[in-house]
């Protein structure tokens, strides 16, 4: 067999003979990889150390920060943890425990519930089984061994799993990308549902070799897992991971299915990797948009009602207004069409534009009436069309942008729901623009800046930008996808943004372009996505009359800048702390009296703010002042006023900023003139 090339880590390169693990020659090159490297990298694959070397390959190393390399440390410490469990609990039944976003977990069926208080005896014993070097040994058995050893063992959750690849595969399937509420996304068949619970697909995904039956296994020690790999080669390689905390999980994400206990943890390449990120944990609890909806009084869900549908506060409700009334003075003003579109339709439309195929699962169950069957729409689209069909269009009509802050309803499964980040009733900033071929560049890049504008004003500077290409199986021409799809691509180099390409990733109805802001923390939300749809104009026939007088089809665009207003307060909500900028915070002043001889002056202060459009309210509580202060901060109001007799009598009041920074006394006039300045948007 021909020898390998290896790429090292300080940049030199290292023939390798083939044939023998990755780890042993490095070994015998005398590197020392737990520092360096934790895995391989061959043809689009990571591979374990343990691997025979490739024949004729050219390797390079992962490092343990990289992406790939965090992924094999923290699927190898859900192992791990998996094992520590079995250890004390041998009648524990695994289902799955796959790496996620900054960090891993396990669902598990134990004898008892577990607590906080067992999180530190699993750590222990994780630790205890690290200290003794098992190693991540990787074995294949036929389907009928592996069931028969999932059986055997009592794996009923194994078993299903097993059972499901065998009848079905783990291709992904047609049209399924990951997707975010608020951004249209295609659903996969029927016979593919089952597998839809989030991160099983990926977890199962390659665990049988395509054109085999044959299913990798992973054992640490005793315990034994189904599993694709890759690993580290030893659970010494894992020195610095902590479990975080307990959750419920429905098995597969259906509320109909039996309720698991899912133990979070993470892993990093080094204790400071993992301390830093611990603290930032401290901090998202601390910002924590559901806990902070209770306290500053936003917001609720009530089981009357049902989970995943909004109650709006007073004050949530405040600050949903102001954005929307930015919305929509933006859209006037940047050339969109407002227009306001029904929350039900017959069937026919959802049966035209493809959702009762693609997408009934999500869709509410039909409702009959007049002879004819209704659905509550879970996207805007069709809507849009049918304004667009209501007459001839002409290419002088074009470009048209109908823009709507439209309200869908998703039947989202119970254990996905997730405060304001995850519901079943939710309004897209949805835009839907169509124009012809020659329009395309200029709106789609009009579209962008739009976008970058709107997430300035809000507050945030950094962004991460794909261009989705065309999967695989598509509709449309590919000669109108290479055009849409370097359309995105000079859209986001106009707006000055670096982009990464998603190759495949697209849906099938065309190629997109998301932006991913980070907030205060560095974490990545989706927000804006914009969206070709070769699919929806070919099914409904779309149509304008050219300057040729002939028909021609128009290019329709998909776009939303905040994806949703209920997802994108909740981010706001977290990014800020609940300390929203002054411009959106629900009370931008609360009036102290010292005394009840100040209540009059205190009412007529707020009475001035009022007056200037500024949002004030009189706190007349019998209470001590220090602790109407400290309330005050606590509700993260931007400016508190303290009025007593000197203030009464000279038309000024007493400045305190959020944070406790003392401004002073000041006439109420110069007061107001500062405040009126900061309740403008101002893109940062």
């Amino acid at each position: 067999m021909a020898d390998a090339e290896l790429l090292l880590a300080d940049g030199r390169r290292a023939r390798i003979p083939a044939g023998q693990p990755i780890l042993a020659a490095l070994q015998a090159l005398g590197e020392a990889p737990v520092e360096t490297a934790v895995a391989a990298a061959w043809n689009g694959q990571t591979l374990d150390f343990m691997t025979p070397v490739p024949s004729d390959a050219s390797l390079t190393l992962v490092p343990p920060d990289s992406p790939d390399g965090l992924r094999v440390l923290r699927h190898s410490a859900a192992h791990l943890m998996a094992a520590a469990v079995q250890a004390l609990s041998p009648a524990a039944k695994f289902a799955i425990g796959p790496a996620i976003e900054d960090g891993f977990y396990y669902d598990m069926e134990l004898p008892r519930p577990l607590t906080p208080e067992d999180l530190p005896i699993i750590e222990a014993k994780m630790r205890e089984l690290a200290a003794q070097r098992l190693l991540y040994q990787r074995r294949e058995l036929e389907m009928s061994e592996a069931l028969a050893w999932a059986r055997e063992h009592r794996q009923d959750y194994k078993i299903e799993i097993l059972e499901t690849i065998r009848q079905y595969g783990t291709s992904r399937p047609e049209g399924r990308a990951p997707g975010t509420q608020g951004v249209p996304e295609s659903r996969e068949s029927a016979e593919h549902r089952a597998l839809n619970a989030e991160a099983e697909v990926e977890e199962l995904a390659g665990e049988v070799q395509v054109g085999t039956s044959t299913v990798s296994f992973y054992q640490t020690g005793t315990f034994t897992d189904l599993c694709r790999g890759p690993h580290v080669p030893d659970t010494s390689w894992l020195t610095a991971f902590r479990l975080t905390h307990i959750a419920g999980a429905y098995w597969r994400g259906d509320e109909r299915r039996p309720m698991l206990q899912r133990i979070y943890g993470t892993a990093f390449p080094t204790q400071e990797a993992l301390d830093r990120h611990l603290f930032n944990l401290e901090e998202a609890r601390r910002r924590d948009h559901r806990r902070l909806g209770r306290e500053l009084d936003l917001f609720s869900v009530a089981d009357e009602v049902g989970g995943g549908l909004i109650l709006w506060h007073p004050k949530g409700g405040m600050i949903r207004t102001l954005i929307e009334d930015f919305w929509r003075d933006e859209h006037l003003a940047n050339g969109y069409d407002l227009v306001y579109t029904p929350h039900v339709g017959r069937a026919k439309l959802w049966q035209v534009s493809g959702h009762l195929e693609f997408y009934q699962d999500l869709m509410y169950p039909r409702m009959e009436g007049d002879g004819n069957d209704y659905y509550v729409k879970p996207m805007n689209c069709p809507f849009h069309i049918m304004i667009y069909q209501s007459k001839v269009r002409s290419y002088r009509d074009l470009p048209l942008r109908f823009a709507e802050l439209g309200t869908v309803y998703r039947f989202e499964r119970a254990g996905v729901l997730h405060g304001l980040l995850r519901v079943r009733g939710f309004t897209q900033d949805d835009a839907h623009i169509f124009c012809t071929p020659e329009q395309m560049d200029e709106e789609i890049t009009r579209a962008v800046r739009f976008s970058l504008f709107f997430l300035r004003t809000f507050g945030f500077k950094d962004y991460e930008v794909y261009v989705a290409t065309r999967p695989e199986k598509f509709v449309g021409e590919p000669g109108d996808w290479e055009v849409a799809t370097e359309a995105l691509k000079r859209a986001a180099g106009r707006a000055g943004q670096a982009y990464e390409v998603d190759a495949g990733g697209g849906a099938f109805y065309g190629p997109k372009i998301d932006i991913k802001v980070k907030d205060a923390l560095g974490r990545p939300w989706q927000c804006t996505t914009v969206q070709f749809d070769f699919n929806l104009p070919e099914r409904f026939g779309l149509a304008f009359v050219g300057e040729d007088n002939r028909q021609h089809r128009p290019f329709m665009v998909h776009r939303a800048l905040l994806g949703s207003i209920e997802r994108f307060l909740g981010v706001l909500i977290e990014h800020y702390g609940g300390a929203f900028p002054a411009w959106l915070a629900p009370v931008q002043a609360r009036v102290l009296p010292v005394a009840d001889r100040h209540h009059a002056y205190a009412a007529s202060v707020v009475a001035r703010l009022q007056e200037e459009h500024l949002r004030g309210e009189v706190d007349d509580r019998n209470e001590k002042i220090g602790f109407k202060i400290r309330e005050a901060e606590v509700q993260k109001i931007p400016y508190i006023l303290v009025v007593g007799d000197r203030e009464t009598a000279a038309g000024t009041v007493s400045v305190r900023l959020r944070g406790g920074q003392d401004r002073g006394v000041m006439p109420l006039a110069d007061f107001v003139h500062t405040l009126a300045t900061e309740n403008k948007p101002q893109a940062v």
